[in-house]
Order: C-alpha cells, then structure tokens, then sequence
C-alpha cells in the first residue's frame, strides 16, 4: 500500500512540476550541449557510463545541466545517492551523511553525496567534508555557479576534479525547445511555435536550458489550452506577455562582475564606442554602483588615453561627480558621455608605463643622490651648492639643465607617442629648445 500510494505520489508530482523538472534529461544522450565536458570519450561520461565516478566539481553558469547530470548519475549508479542543498544544509546535516556513508563502506556499498550550490557551504561546511572525501567514504559531486578556485577551499579541490560545463548555445537552446514541445514529458504536442517567438525565447534565454524551458511554459499559458490534434500556436506577442523583461545574468561581486568590468575597459581601450556602451549597459541594467563604473573610466582615461588627451581625465572626473551626486536612472547618460569619450580619445599609455619604469628604477636600482643644485636651499650651507637656473629667466622659459640623477639619462621612462596632444608637445617642446 505504502508503495502505490509513493508511485501515485511521484507521478503526481511530475504532472505538476515545472516544465524544466519534467523534462530533465534520464541520461547522457538526451543531455543538450555539454560535448567537451560529458561528450563521448570524455572522462565525466567513461566515469558515468563504468560507475566509476570520483568527487567531482561541476562548475558552470545557471541552467547549464548540473543538476541534470546529477541526476543522470543518480538514476545510472549502483551507489547509494543522496542530495544535500548547500542553502539550508548544516555541518550536522553532512555528519550524519557521512556516517551513514561509512555505515553503507562496511557493507560493501557506496555513497555519492550531490551538494547543490556548494559555494553556499562556509569553510567549516566543506572541511567536515575532507575526511570522508579523500579516504572516499563517499563520491563528492558538488555544484557551483561561481568559480571553484575562489569559491570552494583548495583543499577539497585538490581531492576533487573541476569539470567546467559552457553556457548552451542557441541552436542548443532550441534543440531543448523543440524537443519540450513534442515530448510527453513535455507539452506533448499541444502546441506549435511560430519562428520569431522561437527567436525570442532563444534571445531570452542567454544560454540557460532552464530560463529557456520555463519561458516556453509561460508563453504556452499566454496562449491557451491545446490538444495534439488541434495544437495552439504560440506567438512572438504570447512570448513577449509572458516573459516582459529579460533578466539578463549578472552579479556584482562574483566572476561575471569582473568579466563584464574587464570585457567594458578593453573596449574603450580599443576604441569602440559600441562595444563600451553595450557592457556600460549589462553593468546598469544589473544594478552596478554607478560609482564603480565611474572609477573604472577615471583609471582607464590615466591608463589608456593619458596625454594623448588630458581632456579624458577631466571629462571622467567629472562623471564621478554626476554618478555621486545624480545616481541613476539619469547618470546613466554621464557614464556613457565619458565611457564613448574615452573610447574615441586618442590613445598612450606613455604616463603608466613611465611612471612603473621609474618605480622599477627606484626599488630596484642604487640610491641616487638629488644633484646640489636641486636640492632645497632653506638651511645652513646651501649656498654652496652651485648656481640653479631659473628657467623664467630665459626667453624660451626653457634652459638645459640635468635634472635627473647621475646614471640616468633623459628619456629613461616617458616614451611619448605620435598621437593627440602628446605628439603636438613633443614638436612645440622640440621647436622651443631649437629657438
């Protein structure tokens, strides 16, 4: 009795399951994407596939497939598997895991634990887990959407292998699509999907199988009741009632803040205005610090521009400013200002690179004496120093004079270029001193 009711149970469960649950894939062949990292003679599916398996990281953006391969692994392995969730698990939740392990080793049984979001695991959570991990009282499969190097202690790494899974492409997105719509599993036929709404969920998904699928069920609601006989059509407009706004991914202090930070001062490193404003937007619309970006600019127009333009430093200055005092939604049109400014600025980095080869010179090379001449003249004794000439003294407002150390020479650290402002001072300083 106790059996038929769990089986009525379950089967009630799956009909009322999201639509990304119920169509979980049951093996490694219905699994959508993934080819190099649980692709055929890949280590994870021979791991699979033999039984084999070993602790194991999957690490990959949202909606990637691992959850799914834990459960693959779950329906395919002779081992005992069990599920803990690194949101509300307990140092004592894993104990007791752990000591049932051991009690299933002595009988000659194994244990795969799959820990979801282990990231969420403090320190003292996952070192609980070394122990068991390395002497393999039980087969660790952990899952993280932040990167395990920085994330999970190195010391279980270093018991685990890393298998990074790739967000999925677009033909990926709508091979799961289409396949949710036949599927009994699925919507089983019930509806058809017009070509721009399958567009639209592609674009809406991002690269997340699950984002993908839960869309799709959405729109099918919008759209109404189908059978397989008469099926529904699902449109661009049901797509766009059920899905308003794109939640495109980001986080502000993990891997993607620092990927999108990155991939926005390359660009205006590169000079494409395009290019900054599309990741000044990914920032904004993820609810950056209006702040951070700011600063970033401030940096980059030093950096990246320097004298080619010393206009780019006060223009990103003055962002800063608008940023602290106006915040969004109207900075927004400041950031942009500076960050297309920045990126149409010509480019040095002759002010960076002069002052880390001066910093070098100085933690590196000998002590260099100031030259007595140079030195301040407000004590006993310096008027034998020598004579110091005052360049306003003379027509050009220039006069040769060493003004560095002895051993170095003019021209050691500030390599100037051709481009913008620099170039046109380095021909009037050059026309100053020939006159």
């Amino acid at each position: 009795m106790d059996t038929l009711f769990t089986e009525v149970e379950d089967a009630a469960a799956r009909v009322f399951a999201p639509l990304a649950v119920r169509m979980r894939p049951r093996t490694l062949d219905e699994l959508v994407g993934q080819g190099e990292a649980c692709g055929p003679g890949s280590w994870l599916r021979t791991a699979i596939e033999r039984d084999a398996l070993t602790s194991v990281i999957l690490f990959g953006p949202a909606g990637t497939g691992k959850t799914s391969i834990a459960h693959i692994v779950a329906e395919s392995t002779q081992a005992e598997f069990v599920e803990v969730s690194a949101i509300g698990g307990t140092v004592s939740d894993l104990r007791r895991e752990i000591k049932a392990a051991a009690d299933r080793q002595r009988m000659g049984r194994r244990t795969i634990l799959f820990v979801d979001e282990i990231h969420r695991f403090n320190r003292a959570q996952q070192d609980s887990l070394l122990h068991a991990v390395e002497n393999r009282t039980l087969v660790l499969i952990g899952a993280t959407t932040e990167n395990p190097y920085f994330e999970v202690n190195s010391a279980l790494l270093s018991r685990s292998r890393v298998v990074e899974l790739r967000a999925l492409t677009d033909d990926d997105i709508a091979d799961l699509i289409g396949r949710a719509l036949q599927d009994e599993r699925g919507l089983g036929g019930r509806y058809t999907l017009e070509d721009d709404a399958l567009d639209a969920l592609v674009m809406l998904a991002g690269g997340d199988g699950r984002a993908a699928l839960t869309s799709l069920e959405l729109a099918a609601q919008m759209a109404g009741d189908g059978t397989p006989e008469a099926p529904v059509r699902i449109t661009r407009e049901s797509v766009g009632l059920a899905n308003p706004h794109r939640n495109v991914p980001y986080d502000k202090n993990k891997d993607m803040h620092y990927d999108i930070i990155s991939a926005f001062i390359k660009s205006m490193r590169g000079s494409d205005p395009d290019a900054a404003l599309y990741w000044l937007a990914r920032m904004i619309d993820g609810g950056e610090d209006p702040k951070f970006i700011a600063r970033r600019i401030m940096i980059c127009a030093s950096e990246d521009v320097g004298n080619a333009d010393p206009q780019a430093l006060l223009i990103a200055h003055a962002a800063f400013k608008s940023a602290e005092v106006i915040g969004y939604p109207e900075c927004r049109i400041n950031l942009a200002q500076a960050a297309t400014y920045i990126a149409l600025a010509p480019k040095s980095n002759a002010c960076e690179a002069g002052i880390d080869a001066a910093l070098s010179e100085v933690r590196h090379g000998p002590v260099r004496v100031v030259p007595d001449y140079l030195r301040d003249r407000h004590r006993p004794g310096s008027e034998d120093y020598g004579p110091y000439k005052y360049p306003h003294n003379y027509d050009s407002g220039w006069v040769d004079q060493r003004y560095l150390p002895e051993g170095l020479e003019r021209g050691c650290f500030y390599h100037p270029t051709e481009r913008g402002w620099e170039a046109y001072r380095i021909q009037a300083t050059a026309r100053d001193r020939n006159e």
